[in-house]
């Protein structure tokens, strides 16, 4: 192994550890306060949608929208691609690259009540 490759290793270890704890927290925190009474289910799904997730719905009933409760917010899931950015020449005059993940899709899903 080269020193180029070890002194890169630590910022991909960094990058990828910051990227695991964003996302950890926001598979705990955010659909967790997603659903409330106040909110009609058009809001919640209009809500997670906002926050970039591609949403699941299951409804039991045949009621509209806006007829719906919420009856659940479950299975956040979060996919990443691992990317090459350029930061320029090292110390030799070779390209150097940092590899980092970012979010490549979100979903989740959202059960409805609507028989009522």
């Amino acid at each position: 192994m080269t020193d180029r490759g070890r002194a890169m290793r630590p910022s991909l270890t960094f990058a990828t550890f910051v990227t695991s704890v964003a996302a950890v927290c926001a598979v705990f925190v955010a659909p967790a306060g997603i659903a409330s009474a106040e909110q009609s289910a058009q809001e919640t799904i209009g809500l997670l949608e906002a926050e970039g997730y591609q949403v699941n719905v299951d409804r039991v009933g045949s009621g509209t929208i806006d007829q719906c409760v919420v009856t659940s917010v479950r299975n956040p899931q979060t996919q990443y691609r691992t990317i090459r950015v350029y930061r320029g020449k090292d110390s030799q005059g070779h390209r150097d690259y940092d590899y980092v993940q970012v979010v490549s899709s979100r979903s989740i899903s959202v059960s409805l009540d609507c028989s009522r």
